[in-house]
């Protein structure tokens, strides 16, 4: 399995935690009021090969600066599980050699939870589609036309089937030859969570975490939430809309973030049941308590109608704001 070939990176389509909040207001400048709350500690990297950032609000910046190394280390530990370009990160291992004995508790938990949304979703959401990325990106490698032959999209897909990952207490076992799981529908959420987890339970009150999801912690000023942009995909320094964040998550699925060809129509987002890659909605944002929740629903929902959607929404205390690909305009529902 060859998943260098192009990289594979979510397009975080909220303009947030970066530069500014609202309009060109410095993130610190929005937090502080009258030196009631600390400069925030900062810190930018890569979790999961998408862009991440902390910045965290603690009157004593030694404590803060010892959490985000406390943090960092943390994203670095989760990375060895769930990466795909890590040669001996427990999920290669797994795709490898379609077993894993002792796994990982976090890659049990995941791949746990990714089944529940996978049910939930009509298969939608499902972590087996790593097969059809990889076919994707052969046939740009190899200068052939996408999508790939039906034939070849068939032979595929007989390898695409969540029901298939059997979750023991001590083994994980992928049950068909030729199958391969990828978690970057799911696990940056995921780690932005267990993040979040980590620095409320050593006393951060304020702050927004970053590890190509977005999550908020308490607030941005007394009274205020933290607000998030959803950015334009023609422009996207510029935001669609604003959502309050209040001790919430956010994530957006875009396909334009990582297209396979030069005029964006096939992308990382696939449908899982019939190959293809080209998906419903121009963007999906998901509001939700948690950003694993908010992840795993941003990715489903992409190749999904509105009314199927709409049947989502009912059952998840979620909200979500599509963007369609012939319009501007966002239609948010829940």
């Amino acid at each position: 399995m060859n998943t260098s070939l192009l990289p594979r990176r979510r397009f975080l389509g909220i303009v947030a935690a970066s530069a500014a909040l609202l309009g060109s207001t410095p993130l610190w400048a929005a937090l502080k009021q009258q030196d009631a709350l600390p400069d925030p500690v900062i810190w930018r990297g890569v979790a999961l090969g998408a862009d991440a950032q902390l910045q965290l609000l603690h009157p004593d910046r030694k404590h803060a600066e010892a959490l985000v190394q406390m943090a960092v280390a943390e994203v670095h530990r989760l990375e060895k599980i769930f990466s795909l370009y890590q040669e001996d990160s427990a999920l290669v291992l797994l795709n490898r050699d379609g077993r894993l004995d002792a796994p990982p508790p976090d890659l049990s938990r995941l791949l746990s939870q990714s089944v529940g949304f996978a049910e939930a979703t009509n298969g939608m959401f499902d972590p087996t589609v790593q097969v059809l990325w990889d076919l994707y990106a052969q046939s740009v490698t190899q200068g052939t036309p996408l999508p790939p032959a039906p034939a070849k999209l068939h032979a595929v897909l007989q390898r695409v089937d969540y029901r298939a990952i059997r979750l023991e207490e001590d083994r994980i076992t992928l049950d068909r030859p030729g199958m391969a799981l990828t978690l970057n529908g799911i696990a940056q959420g995921y780690i932005t969570d267990r993040v979040t987890d980590l620095l409320r339970s050593n006393g951060l009150e304020h702050a927004i975490v970053d590890m190509g999801e977005l999550r908020a912690i308490g607030q941005r000023s007394p009274g205020h939430p933290w607000h998030a942009g959803i950015a334009d995909p023609a422009h996207p320094d510029q935001a669609l809309d604003t959502v309050d964040l209040r001790n919430q998550a956010l994530s957006t699925s875009g396909g334009y973030g990582t297209p396979f060809d030069p005029a964006g129509h096939y992308t990382h987002l696939f449908d899982p049941h019939t190959g293809q890659a080209t998906p419903v909605w121009r963007s999906v944002t998901v509001r939700a308590a948690d950003a694993t929740t908010a992840d795993a629903l941003s990715t489903a929902l992409s190749q999904m109608p509105e009314s199927a959607i709409r049947g989502i929404i009912s059952r998840f205390p979620v909200q979500a704001w599509l963007l369609p690909p012939d319009s501007g305009t966002l239609i948010h529902l829940g």
